[in-house]
């Protein structure tokens, strides 16, 4: 294994572990969910529960597995957009603060808040003019294919990132969000991509997104086409092969996570 792939495996790795211990809270609020035996007194505790035999460990288990679910998708999310960050910084030479951004709103209370993107390139900080270079070019076809208009491509400095393991969701309040980040970054200078990981994306989200000027680039593996493929991009443009590290690295993968599944499934 070369360095590379041990320091990104280890960045996945650490991410999915944390699911590991996961444990429902059952609405109790707090950083760390309740044990078996407490859930036991808490609904125990509750007559209406009682009534139904709800205090079953049965139950429990239920509560760990879905929330363990969702906590596991979580995680990897988590985990491949810090991998992405690092692979950009390794690959186009750029520092921390080039591959981090994020931009101020203040609502209508006058309350400040700031919000987050993935990841950042800004052509100006990347390392190699024929990185630079080509970097630029990706850009450029793939504001031409967006149909963004030339004097707002002239005006871009680079591109940021979204990046997510999949879409599955039709949440529309997400999609309002990302909407609204895809024109504050066409407003700072930024092409906005989204980053998909696995193939798992809504065609309906797909084009809509599209339709508000997001380059969204999906898990496709085996093809030739940047403007539409994360691994594709990464191998062609980022000049890193994501998809034959994730090959490599499937056998150590599937065995986190099997051990994670394992101990959510297991009712104690």
């Amino acid at each position: 294994m070369s360095n590379s792939d041990a320091d990104y495996l280890d960045v996945l790795l650490a991410a999915i572990r944390v699911s590991h211990d996961y444990r429902p809270k059952f609405g109790r609020g707090g950083r760390v969910g309740l044990t078996l035996d407490e859930f036991s007194k808490l609904y125990q505790g509750d007559a209406f529960y009682g009534w139904f035999g709800l205090d079953d460990p049965m139950m429990y288990a239920a509560h760990k597995a879905a929330g363990g679910m969702t906590s596991v998708y979580r995680q990897i999310g988590i985990g491949v957009e810090r991998l992405f960050r690092k692979i950009l910084m390794d690959s186009l030479g750029l520092a921390l603060a080039d591959v981090k951004w994020s931009y101020e709103v203040t609502s209508a209370a006058g309350r400040k808040r700031r919000l987050h993107l993935d990841g950042r390139v800004p052509l100006g900080s990347i390392e190699k003019d024929k990185d630079r270079a080509r970097f630029h070019v990706w850009m450029k076809r793939v504001a031409a294919d967006l149909d963004v208009d030339k004097d707002v491509f002239g005006s871009l400095k680079g591109a940021v990132f979204e990046v997510r393991q999949g879409y599955k969701s039709k949440d529309s309040k997400r999609q309002n969000a990302d909407i609204s980040n895809a024109s504050v970054a066409y407003t700072k200078g930024y092409l906005p991509c989204a980053v998909i990981l696995s193939g798992q994306i809504d065609s309906d989200v797909l084009v809509r997104y599209s339709a508000a000027k997001w380059a969204v680039l999906t898990g496709t593996v085996g093809g030739d086409d940047s403007l539409r493929s994360t691994y594709d991009f990464s191998r062609e443009v980022l000049g890193y092969d994501l998809a034959a590290f994730f090959q490599r690295n499937s056998d150590e993968l599937r065995q986190e996570v099997h051990s994670v599944l394992t101990n959510l499934l297991a009712p104690s």
